[in-house]
Parts: C-alpha cells; sequence; structure tokens
C-alpha cells in the first residue's frame, strides 16, 4: 500500500510538472513570433501603418480598367485570348469569373483588414499594453483615410459590399458576413474621413503620406459621388484654397522628375527599389505593373530612344484622341501615335533591324497589337532605366490619384449642382484648367455656359483632362451618360461588375443584377 501511494505521488509530481512546463511554454524558446509581439513600441506602429498602404499598390488595375470599360480606351494586348479578363471587360462579355476583379477585390479586403488591426488595438496591443507617442492619433488619420479609400474602390466597383471595421476577420469569420447597403458603406467612408481630417497635418515630410488636403480631397469626390453637392462643394473648397497649383507642363508632371509635384494632392507610390518581383502575383511586386501594360508592342529602336517595350494594353481610342481640339497641349502628353513618332524621329530608327525574322528585309520598328487603334497611353508608357530585377514588373511611376485639377473640376461640378447654384465659381474653376490646357492667359479658351450647358462642359472637360487615369467610367455611371456613351453597356446591370464567384461560393452572399 505504501508503495502504491509512493507511486501515485511521483505520478501527481510528474503531472503537475508537464502542466506547469505546458503551462509556462514561451514560442520564443522555439524562435517563433507571435501576434502578442506586435504594436509593442511606436516603431511597430509605424511600421505596420505602412503596411496599410501597401495593398493600394496591389489595385493597379483599377487605373485601366476605368478607361477600357468605356470610349477611352481598348484592351488591346497581343490577340483575342491576352489577358482575357480585360477583353471581357472591354467587349461587356465578363461574367463573375474574372481575374483581374477577383484581385481587386481580395487586395481592397486585404487593405481594410490591416487597417481594422490597427483599429482594434489603438488603445491597447493584444498583450493588453498601452503605447503612447506624440503624433499617434495623426497616425491613425492615415489608417482611417485608407480604410475610406479601400470602401471607395469597392462601392465604385460593387455596389453593396460586406462591411466590418471593428477588427480583423479570419477566414471563418469573414464566411459570415453579408452585403452591406451601399450607403451605409458610404456612411462609414465618410465616418473615417471627417476622423482623418479631424487629425491629419497639412503636410508630410515624406512623400506619399496622406494628409489633411487628401482627406478632404477625396471626401469631397464621396459626396459627389453620393449627389450631395452643397457638402461636396464646401468641403473641396478647402482645397482650393490650399498649397496646390496647375503646373505649367502638363506632360512633365507625368515623367518621374514631376512626381509629388505642386499639382499632387495625393499619389500612389511605387518604387524599383530594390529587384524584388513575383510573376505568380504580379501586382504583388513593388513597381506599377501596369506602366508595362501601357508600352508600345515590340518596340525596337536606337539606344537613345527614351521609351522601353511592352504589352500594347489599354490603347486610347480614336475617339478621345479626337476629342482634343486644336490647341489643346494635353493631347501630345496623353495619346501617343506611335507611327508617327518614328516618322518624325527617324535618327532613333534608322537601320534598325526588327526581332522578328519576318522583318527582315522590310526593318519594322514595332509590332500590331490586337484592336489597334495606332494609339498608345502616353501618360503612362514605360520609359528606360525606370525599373530594375524583373523590368516587366518594378516600374517605379506613381499614379496621380488625386490631381489639383481633378479637385478643381469637382468643385465646379459641385458648385454647379449645388442647392443654390455658383455657375460664377464654377466658370472660373473649369476655365482654370482650360487656360493650362490652352496656355493662354486670356478669356480666349474660356467656357461663359450656364447652368446645364455648363454642367455638360465640366463632364467633357474631366474626360480630357483626366483620360487615361482611370476615372472615366466612374464618371460616367454616376452621371447618368454611360449607357449612351459606352458601346454595350446595359442599363441596370453594367453600372457595377460582378462579385467576383470565389466569393459568391465562399461566403454566400448575392450577386449584382444581370450575372
Amino acid at each position: 500500500m505504501k508503495n502504491i501511494k509512493i507511486i501515485s505521488l511521483l505520478f501527481l509530481i510528474a503531472s503537475l510538472a508537464s502542466c506547469k512546463k505546458w503551462v509556462d511554454y514561451d514560442p520564443h524558446d522555439e524562435f517563433k513570433i507571435t501576434d502578442l509581439d506586435y504594436l509593442k513600441s511606436e516603431s511597430d506602429y509605424r511600421t505596420m501603418a505602412v503596411s496599410v498602404y501597401t495593398p493600394m499598390q496591389w489595385l493597379n488595375q483599377a487605373v485601366p480598367i476605368g478607361d477600357i470599360a468605356t470610349d477611352n480606351a481598348v484592351s488591346g494586348g497581343e490577340n483575342a485570348s491576352d489577358v482575357l479578363p480585360l477583353q471581357q471587360i472591354d467587349d461587356y462579355t465578363l461574367t463573375p469569373v474574372n481575374g483581374q476583379l477577383t484581385e481587386m477585390w481580395q487586395a481592397a479586403y486585404e487593405g481594410i483588414n490591416r487597417a481594422n488591426y490597427m483599429h482594434q488595438y489603438k488603445d491597447a496591443n493584444k498583450a493588453g499594453e498601452t503605447v503612447n507617442f506624440t503624433g499617434k492619433d495623426a497616425l491613425y488619420g492615415e489608417i482611417y483615410f485608407l480604410r475610406a479609400y479601400y470602401y471607395f474602390h469597392l462601392v465604385r466597383f460593387f455596389g453593396d459590399v460586406p462591411l466590418f471595421v471593428e477588427k480583423r476577420l479570419g477566414l471563418t469569420e469573414s464566411k459570415t458576413l453579408q452585403r452591406s447597403a451601399k450607403a451605409d458603406v458610404y456612411k462609414q467612408i465618410e465616418a473615417d474621413l471627417n476622423s482623418a481630417i479631424a487629425v491629419l497635418p497639412i503636410t508630410s515630410v515624406e512623400k506619399g503620406r496622406v494628409t489633411k488636403y487628401a482627406a478632404q480631397a477625396l471626401l469631397g469626390k464621396v459626396l459627389l459621388y453620393q449627389n450631395k453637392f452643397d457638402a461636396a462643394a464646401t468641403m473641396l473648397e478647402n482645397v482650393v484654397n490650399g498649397p496646390f497649383s496647375l503646373v505649367s507642363d502638363f506632360g512633365g508632371m507625368f515623367l518621374q522628375t514631376g512626381e509629388n509635384g505642386p499639382e499632387s494632392v495625393f499619389e500612389i507610390q511605387y518604387s524599383n527599389a530594390s529587384p524584388y518581383y513575383n510573376w505568380g502575383g504580379v501586382t504583388r511586386g513593388q513597381g506599377n505593373l501596369s506602366v508595362q501594360q501601357c508600352g508600345v508592342r515590340g518596340l525596337n529602336g536606337k539606344a537613345a530612344m527614351p521609351y522601353a517595350a511592352g504589352w500594347s494594353t489599354n490603347l486610347p481610342t480614336a475617339n478621345l484622341a479626337n476629342a482634343f481640339t486644336a490647341g489643346d497641349i494635353r493631347k501630345a502628353a496623353t495619346v501617343l501615335n506611335i507611327d508617327d513618332y518614328i516618322n518624325t524621329n527617324p535618327s532613333l530608327f534608322t537601320g534598325v533591324a526588327s526581332n522578328n525574322p519576318a522583318f527582315a528585309t522590310n526593318p519594322a520598328y514595332q509590332v500590331a497589337p490586337y484592336k489597334n487603334t495606332g494609339w498608345y497611353n502616353q501618360k503612362y508608357l514605360p520609359r528606360k532605366g525606370e525599373t530594375s530585377g524583373q523590368v516587366e514588373l518594378n516600374y517605379l511611376n506613381n499614379f496621380r490619384t488625386i490631381r489639383y485639377a481633378d479637385v478643381l473640376l469637382m468643385a465646379a461640378e459641385a458648385f454647379n449642382r449645388s442647392t443654390a447654384p455658383n455657375d460664377t465659381k464654377a466658370q472660373l474653376y473649369l476655365n482654370k484648367v482650360r487656360r493650362r490646357a490652352f496656355a493662354v492667359n486670356d478669356a480666349s479658351k474660356d467656357v461663359t455656359a450656364t447652368g446645364t450647358a455648363l454642367k455638360q462642359a465640366i463632364w467633357d472637360e474631366r474626360r480630357l483632362e483626366l483620360a487615361m487615369e482611370g476615372d472615366r467610367f466612374f464618371d460616367l455611371v454616376r452621371t447618368g451618360q454611360a449607357a449612351a456613351k459606352i458601346t454595350g453597356f446595359v442599363a441596370g446591370k453594367n453600372e457595377l461588375f460582378p462579385i467576383p464567384q470565389a466569393e459568391i461560393e465562399i461566403s454566400g452572399i448575392k450577386q449584382n443584377p444581370g450575372y
């Protein structure tokens, strides 16, 4: 009996020791990092805030889609099977199985989840520790701007979308979400932007950081999309009266030397600082993929030629090129006629044989793309020396996401469409943009129309000023012009893109009408 007691006691001691070992287990003993290690210092908060910016880069296909889906551009590419998702968007044969749309849905929600994680542990980290530091509120202004930006992207593309803001969601939790009404999503966007405006600084030493003006400009745009013209006019006026100005060299604004200039309200930053690339997730590199997409197919010139070859995607239409009137300096900076360029610059091409054997006796300096229009996207045309590593995936070109000219035109529309219209102010802002476009300092190119005619003039000017920058589709939809302007557009269906089929199957959410 005594022996049994001793054995029992030894077993109990061993059990207690084993339990203690389990309870006291520290993942650091095995060099593992857990989320208890996150957000322990100011540096942690600032580093993680940068990661909330990153998915904006992955949304680069939103810009070409915003023009390809309209009368501004065609999909282009090598042939009818090249980049099928963009071909389907161009032809209005798109289905819920579309790689580009799926990518943008996932990237936006990745950004939201990152912002929510920061929000979830704003006051205390997961270990319950509070980390306070100077500038923390302003840092969170950036987080709330970014969350608003991601939700605005989603609501413009897909309408009603799942809405969650309190915490980062896991896969199981995400399966329980249903779509929220667009009005509710906009309400949250407005709340986030107002929170951001209250704490953000008016300037930032580090280029690309969100400022108070950027948040006011985005909020003005959000209000305009909801037809809240009085509020939009008031909000946008803050930015109109800010430190921005129209640059005289319109084309130079889209060069590397023109990035983050006096007209820039907010730009999405890209880099080629390291040769990172990932063909398995091409929008996940550090560079701007859409620049490579826009390049001239098979371009073959001498070393002094500034342009690099590309994939001939997102080709401007003749319709867009012909919309510019004589003297408008924006045309040459927006669309490039490659044949004219070759003929005008023979020294860059003469004597250069094509790599294509078919042209051995008759040198050809480019390959005609699918749906060839004769035009290329000059604003984001790839240039030599602006990439690294896997060159196609690492172009450093920033997206000029909100420009001062855009703000002026939004403000002009808001004042024109307000409850008590102020067409004098609307004309003033519109004509500032037009005088830059025609390089004049007098009223020779001014619009003097009022009322409905002025409204249409503002809309038409937006097309010319912002061509190939991704706003055309959304402008046509929100202003009710899409069905009349876009071939293949079906009213009541194509105002929205289809929810990715994978999300329908995983979460059981309802698809958009017509898909």
